[in-house]
C-alpha cells in the first residue's frame, strides 16, 4: 500500500508499530476498546482512567506506559475511530467508468457512517470538550473529515487527469461534495431534533448532491 493511499491507524500485529519501549499493538488495541465502552457509556467527563483501565482489563499503570493522562487516551481513541472509519469508506477505483454511481456510493456510505449512534455520541464529545482541550478538535478535525477529503481529492483528481471532471481545487470541490451530501441531515440528528432520518431522504439528498456536483464541475466536451 503506498504512504498517500495509507490510513494511521493501530498497526496490525506484523507491522513496525509506532509505540515507544515497552508498548504492544495489541495491548493498546484492547485498551483503546476499553475506553470506547467507557466513553460511550459515562460521557468524557464521567470517565475516569480507574473505569477505563477495569473496562480494558488492565492495570492503572498499563493505562499510563500507553497514555499520557484521559485527554491524550481519548484523542487517540477519536483519532483512531476516525481514520478506521475513512479507510472503510474511501475506498474509490480510479477506473470506475459510472463516475455518478461511484459519487453516490460513497455518499450513502458516508451518510451511514456519519448517523451510527456511537459517531454521533462521540462527535459531540469532540464538540464538548475541544474548547477546553484543543488537541482533541484538532486530531478528530484531521482524522476525520480532513482525511476524507484528501482520500476523496485523490479519486476527484483522476479523474481530472481522464478528462471527466473539470476542477481547479480538488480539495474544495471534495469539500463540498461532502458537505453537500450530509446538508439538512447531520445537523438535526447531532443536535437532537431527529431521532431518524429516512432511507429516501438520504438517497434524494446524495442524488441532489451528486448532480449538482457534476452540473458545476462536470468536464464540458465539444461533440
Amino acid at each position: 500500500m503506498s504512504k498517500e493511499n495509507r490510513i494511521l491507524s493501530v498497526p496490525a500485529a506484523n507491522e513496525t508499530p509506532a509505540f515507544g519501549a515497552g508498548q504492544a499493538p495489541e495491548k493498546r488495541r484492547q485498551i483503546l476498546s476499553g475506553a470506547r465502552e467507557v466513553f460511550l457509556e459515562r460521557g468524557f467527563d464521567a470517565a475516569s482512567m480507574g473505569d477505563i483501565a477495569r473496562a480494558a482489563g488492565v492495570s492503572k499503570g498499563t493505562l499510563y506506559v500507553y497514555f499520557e493522562d484521559k485527554v491524550d487516551l481519548f484523542a487517540a481513541l477519536v483519532t483512531t475511530e476516525c481514520e478506521e472509519t475513512a479507510e472503510r469508506l474511501f475506498v474509490l477505483d480510479a477506473k470506475e467508468p459510472d463516475l455518478a454511481a461511484a459519487l453516490k456510493k460513497l455518499g450513502m456510505s458516508f451518510l451511514e457512517a456519519m448517523l451510527r449512534p456511537e459517531h454521533v455520541a462521540t462527535v459531540r464529545m469532540v464538540i464538548a470538550t475541544a474548547e477546553k482541550f484543543p488537541e482533541i478538535g484538532r486530531r478528530f478535525l484531521d482524522a476525520g473529515p480532513n482525511s476524507g477529503v484528501r482520500r476523496l481529492s485523490t479519486f476527484l483528481s483522476a479523474k481530472v487527469a481522464q478528462g471527466e471532471l473539470d476542477i481547479d481545487d480538488v480539495d474544495s470541490a471534495a469539500s463540498q461534495f461532502l458537505s453537500l451530501s450530509k446538508d439538512t441531515i447531520l445537523a438535526p440528528v447531532l443536535f437532537g431534533s431527529a431521532a431518524t432520518i429516512s432511507r429516501d431522504h438520504m438517497e434524494k439528498t446524495v442524488e441532489r448532491a451528486v448532480n449538482l456536483f457534476l452540473r458545476v464541475y462536470g468536464a464540458r466536451r465539444n461533440d
